[in-house]
């Protein structure tokens, strides 16, 4: 990927322009030296995420390895004919086999119905998809004893690695466009009808999990889902939907910890990444992100519920053209906890919600006021950087009345509008930092110190 060309000579005018003056809501700010000499130190933008590579994984030798192609097993890959008890066949004996290689070859097309792939299996299985994988074509296709919920499930997988150079296709189009569906009723209404859609592929009480080199596109919701999972490496995937599609998040992570995510380009209707309750120890590196609703923690606290997110890391990163950067978002009257969570090193370019914290998260104009809150401390934003929509703040930190945010930390942060001259204010509410060094636009909204213990504080204890 290349730097956009624009980008830098945005940033080169704008310092220009702070050498003489920065407005701000029409107010004049004077040149001085030794500002504008200490903010020519945080003027150079953040490492570009390159492009996920699509390494070929077709490399497997018969003679060490026992591979079971799923042509053998009666899968005919045109497209048209119904493969599923092949694949279903393959991987009963795949399974049972030390380091084996499910098969699934190139240059062919299976269309497979909903399916549990069931575990324990014996240790070193690789799904191998060099072809293309597709769903039944929309809920009127979808067999009718069969969950909506879901496409492909696995479960109980201990060791096992998906990878490949193939295309694991969703065709999630009919399913977007159900009335129930965001803006999709008669005149931009929500009806209220069945509206469950499947995930692409969900991974479930499984572990030592490697998923790399993949094409997902178009799911008809999540693309992948990782629930009640520990040990996972996820790299080099693409995953693309268009930005209109409802709630396909590239990747869910849900009671979830020791994950890795790293070298992918995800770009989705909604979530890049999300990260729901009971994730710790996440890791993210080198995610290009967009179009899409950024990366998001939550929502979390749902129906007066308790959610523990805590070591959670997003780093070296992209997110263009998306509604939000970096998000949490928690729903009020629920409890617990989020805490040790980084973003660092982050570009990001024509955003509209950079920096978000909204603990007052709600789909629908009649959210009721609670004085209960998920608790959310121990942030750090460094290194952040890049244009913002200015229909929107660069910054917008909402916390609970009862339950403030603490011990923020912000640094080096430079935002800049990505069309026209004037910085917006970012908004606060009830935040408290503890560390902020120079920002663009200055944060004069953050409180200083430690907030007053709440009565809740025990309660939200992880």
């Amino acid at each position: 990927m290349t730097f956009p060309q624009v980008f830098p000579f945005r940033m080169l005018f704008f310092v220009s322009s702070f050498c003489n003056f920065i407005p701000i809501h029409g107010h004049t700010i004077t040149k001085q030296r030794h500002l504008l000499d200490t903010i020519s130190q945080i003027s150079m933008p953040p490492t570009l995420a390159p492009e996920a590579s699509s390494p070929s994984y077709n490399a497997i030798n018969p003679d060490t390895i026992r591979v079971f192609n799923v042509l053998s097993f009666g899968a005919v890959g045109d497209g048209v004919s119904d493969d599923t008890k092949a694949f279903k066949m393959a991987w009963d004996t795949a399974c049972q086999a030390d380091s084996a290689v499910l098969l699934v070859p190139g240059s062919h097309c299976f269309i497979i119905q909903p399916s549990i792939f069931t575990g324990p299996c014996k240790s070193g299985l690789v799904f191998q998809i060099d072809g293309t994988v597709m769903a039944p074509e929309g809920p009127d296709s979808w067999p009718p004893k069969s969950s909506k919920r879901q496409w492909l499930v696995f479960y109980k997988i201990n060791g096992m690695s998906m990878q490949g150079g193939g295309v694991v296709d969703g065709r999630g189009e009919k399913w977007w466009n159900l009335p129930c569906k965001p803006h999709k009723g008669v005149k931009g209404t929500t009806l209220s009808s069945p509206c469950d859609s499947p995930v692409a592929i969900k991974f479930f009480m499984s572990s030592h999990l490697t998923v790399k080199g993949l094409k997902i596109k178009n799911s008809p919701q999540f693309h992948f889902r990782f629930d009640n999972c520990q040990h996972v490496h996820v790299e080099s995937l693409s995953i693309n939907s268009p930005a209109q599609s409802p709630n396909t998040d590239g990747i869910h992570i849900e009671n979830t910890n020791n994950v890795q995510v790293y070298d992918s380009l995800i770009s989705t209707g909604d979530d890049c990444v999300s990260i729901g309750a009971g994730c710790y120890n996440v890791d993210m590196r080198n995610i290009t992100c967009g179009p899409s609703h950024g990366i998001s923690i939550g929502s979390l606290g749902i129906h007066n519920s308790r959610a523990c997110v805590s070591n959670i890391t997003v780093t070296d990163s992209v997110i263009k053209h998306s509604d939000n950067g970096v998000r949490i978002k928690t729903w009020q009257g629920g409890s617990g906890m989020v805490s040790g969570i980084t973003f660092d090193n982050i570009l990001v370019e024509t955003v509209h919600n950079p920096i978000m914290i909204d603990q007052y998260y709600c789909l629908t104009k009649n959210c009721s006021n609670q004085t209960s809150a998920v608790l959310i401390s121990d942030i750090s934003y460094t290194n952040i950087k890049g244009t913002y929509d200015v229909r929107s703040p660069p910054m917008h930190i909402a916390c609970s009345d009862s339950v403030p945010c603490n011990n923020l930390v912000l640094s080096n942060i430079e935002l800049l509008p990505a069309q026209g001259q004037i910085v917006a204010n970012p908004f606060c509410w009830n935040a408290y930092r503890t560390i902020q060094t120079l920002t663009i636009p200055p944060v004069d909204c953050l409180l200083w110190g430690t907030p007053q213990p709440a009565d809740q504080n025990d309660v939200n204890q992880c």
